[in-house]
């Protein structure tokens, strides 16, 4: 009896180590990348410009929040601001696209990512949408410009936001999300504490500064419910394979570069197998190309990426020439 036992719990030890090392050895999926557009805030804009004085871009401070919010609740991979300014930039992007779902599945695809959000602030003022009756000033301590006279009234704010497909422009999921301040002021930039205006034209939306006053409170209870949906709608997303295809540029001792760069879905990290066409096996009715054969050459991995070209180091083979396919499916 007490030697079935022992080899009982010889398998069941035996198993648990399988177990570990294959979860271990198992690749852990990635997270659904995606990136997050300033918000459209055509529909406030006027009122926006009475509440600070002056036309403040309320939709990138928008899309600042929700970023945070995302990156702390760690359910997507986040595409950094820089590079999603590069790529507007490159594209001249308008701020009238913003909420456009075409425009924004193309900056999409520029950026590898698995979906792209776009969003529109809906609602920006008070109770009674009456925004503002001042105005003027770029610096205020608490209850001042921006006022409503001597009448008190709580901070509304209303947001919407749609992940988009980036390979068909459809849109995968929508949220939404509302916040009313709990105090009520006779300014939006009042409410509490003392608001110190903006430089440069800005307003840091994360600041206690800004989420002190009540449409700050408003704006930040509206985002954080909005992260809540755009969570939710997470599994509505596909991960989407990226195939990557290019040609060796050029061999310089232990480098070799490619023709492909991160436009093409490369990253650092990725493994490619570098292949040699032996044979191209043409259509005797049109010359037209059926098939290619190929044997590989070896394997390369990209230590240095740029959006046109890479740098990889040779994991496995040797003779690489200018000229060699690379391909490869990467997550």
């Amino acid at each position: 009896m007490k030697k079935n036992v022992a080899v009982v719990s010889m398998l069941l030890l035996l198993l648990a180590f399988a177990v570990a090392a294959w979860a271990q050895a198992a690749p852990t999926p990635r997270k659904k990348r995606i990136a997050v557009m300033d918000f459209d805030y055509a529909t406030v804009h006027a009122g926006v410009s009475e509440i600070f004085g002056q036309d403040i871009d309320i939709g990138k401070g928008v899309a600042d929040l929700l970023v945070t919010d995302l990156v702390k609740d760690g359910s997507y991979s986040i595409i950094e601001r820089k590079a999603l300014d590069k790529i507007l930039a490159e594209q001249n992007f308008s701020n009238s696209d913003r909420a456009n779902p075409a425009s924004a599945a193309k900056i999409g695809k520029l950026l590898g990512v698995d979906a792209i959000l776009v969003g529109s602030i809906t609602q920006f003022g008070n109770e009674t949408k009456k925004l503002g009756m001042g105005g003027g000033g770029g610096n205020w301590h608490g209850i001042g410009a921006g006022s409503f006279g001597h009448k008190n009234s709580k901070a509304i704010v209303g947001l919407s936001a749609r992940l988009v497909d980036i390979d068909t422009g459809e849109v995968l999921a929508v949220a939404e999300g509302k916040g009313e301040s709990s105090r009520s002021s006779t300014s939006m930039l009042g409410g509490g504490g003392n608001w110190h205006g903006f430089g440069g034209g800005g307003v840091n939306f994360g600041s206690s500064d800004f989420q002190s006053t009540i449409i700050g409170e408003a704006t930040k209870l509206a985002t954080d419910q909005l992260t809540v949906d755009v969570v939710a709608g997470k599994d509505k997303l596909q991960t989407r394979t990226i195939v990557v295809q290019g040609l060796v540029a050029a061999v310089d001792g232990g480098q070799v570069i490619l023709n492909v760069g991160a436009k093409a879905g490369v990253k650092v990290g990725d493994e490619l197998s570098v292949e040699r066409v032996t044979r191209e096996i043409k259509d005797p009715a049109t010359g037209q190309v059926l098939r290619r054969l190929s044997n590989q050459v070896g394997v390369v991995k990209v230590t240095d990426v740029d959006d046109v070209s890479s740098v990889c180091t040779v994991v496995s083979g040797s003779g690489f020439k200018t000229g060699d396919a690379v391909k490869t499916k990467t997550q």
